[in-house]
């Protein structure tokens, strides 16, 4: 359980790395104003950014998602596990209900820490060099956030984050889940590799297009305030406005970067994973070919 707890944790930090500068664009995209957009698309969102603030400003933010990755995943370890075995049984459908629970239960740690990722994406927007420095980091954009909002603050779209959490994991251990048995994801199987790569990946797909327009709404609110302004007074609020003057197109603004970053995320994911499991355990001499997804999945291996 440590190691695998701990080849999760190395798993999850390649997959920030790799897929950081792709939410960072869709950050970008879901909170730019309507009126005076500053990127046509996402290609050229990707150029704005590099052009303006060199390739270290798609990087923005990334302190956040790191310090939480291993609080997150062992919520999302302990809450899955768990509560599968308390089911009894490993149907799909408790694999919907223990991937459901283990993300509503980490909203508690994912919500904070989106809340520093959104505030340091945005922060010096088009500017190659910062004039005004409002974060100095993620902790310190916490802590300044505590200092004005107190608690509520600082669980800023904690509601939103909930509502696409939860059916968001279900549908992730779901289909993942549902394509190892199809693609017969065996230890022994020579192909295995790129068969949970490809899993993994499409998983990630899936589960950010079940629940993806609440992201929107999540990135919104967690925006708002930033410019001294507050535009949106809860979840409805903000799906009438922007509904009211974008249409319903704003609820797909960043997703291809999303889909994006979902496929390869996911894919450094497992491979990181796998590739550490395997120097880890020939240590001690077992099967070479033994891979474990960072979420574990006893049905399926």
């Amino acid at each position: 359980m440590a190691l695998d707890f701990l080849a999760g944790c190395v798993g999850g930090a390649a997959g920030v790395l790799v897929g950081h500068p792709f939410d960072t664009v869709k950050v970008r995209l879901q909170v730019q104003n309507v009126e005076k957009p500053l990127y046509r698309g996402t290609f050229h969102c990707f150029q704005s950014i590099i052009k303006q603030e060199s390739a270290f400003g798609l990087y923005k933010g990334i302190g956040s998602p790191m310090m939480g990755l291993t609080f997150i995943n062992a919520l999302v370890f302990g809450v899955q596990g768990n509560t599968l075995r308390a089911l009894g049984k490993d149907t799909p459908l408790n694999q919907f209900i223990a991937g459901s629970a283990a993300g509503a239960i980490q909203c508690v740690i994912c919500c904070p820490m989106e809340l520093a990722k959104t505030r340091m994406q945005l922060q010096g927007t088009g500017e190659y060099k910062l004039k005004t420095k409002n974060y100095k980091n993620s902790l310190d954009c916490l802590i300044k956030i505590y200092q004005k909002e107190g608690l509520r603050g600082i669980n800023r779209g904690m509601v939103s984050t909930f509502i696409r959490e939860t059916p968001s994991f279900g549908f992730y251990f779901l289909t993942y889940d549902c394509m190892t048995r199809y693609l017969g994801c065996e230890a022994e199987d020579s192909y295995v590799i790129p068969k949970l790569l490809f899993s993994g990946g499409m998983s990630g797909i899936v589960s950010w297009l079940s629940t993806y327009p609440m992201d929107v709404i999540k990135s919104r609110l967690q925006a708002d305030g930033v410019g001294g302004v507050t535009q949106y007074s809860g979840i409805l609020d903000c799906i009438r406005k922007s509904y009211h003057e974008e249409g319903w197109r704003v609820f797909t603004r960043g997703l291809t970067s999303t889909l994006l970053r979902a496929f390869p995320v996911n894919a450094a994911t497992f491979a990181t994973v796998t590739v550490f499991l395997m120097y880890m355990k020939s240590e001690d001499n077992l099967p070479e070919c033994e891979p474990a997804p960072v979420i574990p999945q006893p049905s399926s291996l």
